[in-house]
């Protein structure tokens, strides 16, 4: 695939991020991301946890996995998840799809990827920001592709190896910070993909065709090896596990 193909739907997502009108983001609080003062792109995920940071702690049969949550870019994931986790809704939940070198989802108390539902009883809209990305680790909110259908449903980003294709064209990129996607765009390389969001996706992995159609609202900051071990369960042609990867419960903790 030729770099312009492979970017040019990203060059259409940062456009709708910087217009706060995409999706069904329609508040556009979260739409701008953060520029700090050196004028570069907050990116949250790739900082080191502060101690005292509130983090959850999910509890699977197969280890804990410790995750940290973005607030300021994703107040209503956040608390939803938080909420529904601190009443014990996620507690005996299955992880009902899992694809190796993709992700692990749950969330859903049926177990079936149809059921679940926000804390507010009806679903609500992707939060979506360029500050934050669908890096390996990322905690996303899982929906139908349709507006406001944010419910209780998450996922995990596992895949290690955003693969040859990707890297090829976002190396060339790296070399293309300062040039235009299509000539008179008025959008940049450097505004599609920063430079560390690009080495991120290559030296770490992720999924960046996901960017802006789902809300990252967290990052699992330890445990990646019990992601990575989900991940690689025997699954059926639904990718459901044979056995099933159960979360007994989630605690919210102080990250020490």
């Amino acid at each position: 695939m030729k770099l312009k193909k492979i970017l040019f739907a990203a060059a259409a997502v940062i456009v709708c991020f910087s217009l706060a009108a995409c999706g069904d983001n329609t508040d556009g609080k979260t739409a701008d991301g953060e520029v700090s003062s050196d004028g570069k792109l907050d990116l949250p995920q790739l900082e080191e946890p502060q101690a005292g940071e509130t983090i959850a702690v999910l509890h699977t049969t197969m280890g804990d996995i410790k995750l940290r949550f973005f607030p300021q870019y994703a107040p209503k994931a956040v608390e939803n998840f938080l909420t529904h986790a601190e009443e014990g809704y996620y507690d005996g939940v299955i992880f009902h799809r899992v694809i190796n070198n993709f992700m692990i989802q749950g969330g859903d108390p049926e177990g079936t990827g149809t059921g679940g539902e926000s804390i507010w009883g009806e679903g609500f809209e992707v939060e979506a920001t360029p500050s934050l990305r669908h890096f390996r680790g990322a905690l996303s909110m899982a929906n139908t592709g349709q507006p406001n259908s944010n419910g209780s449903q998450f996922f995990i980003v596992q895949n290690p190896d955003i693969g040859d294709t990707y890297k090829e064209s976002f190396k060339e990129a790296l070399n293309k910070q300062d040039e235009e996607v299509e000539k008179g765009s008025g959008v940049y390389f450097r505004d599609v993909y920063p430079t560390e969001v690009l080495n991120e996706y290559i030296n770490n992995g992720g999924y960046p065709y996901l960017d802006n159609g789902y809300t990252v609202f967290g990052q699992v900051v330890e445990g990646m090896d019990v992601v990575d071990a989900i991940a690689a369960v025997e699954t059926d042609e639904n990718d459901k596990p044979l056995e099933d990867v159960v979360i007994n419960s989630i605690s919210i903790e102080e990250y020490q």
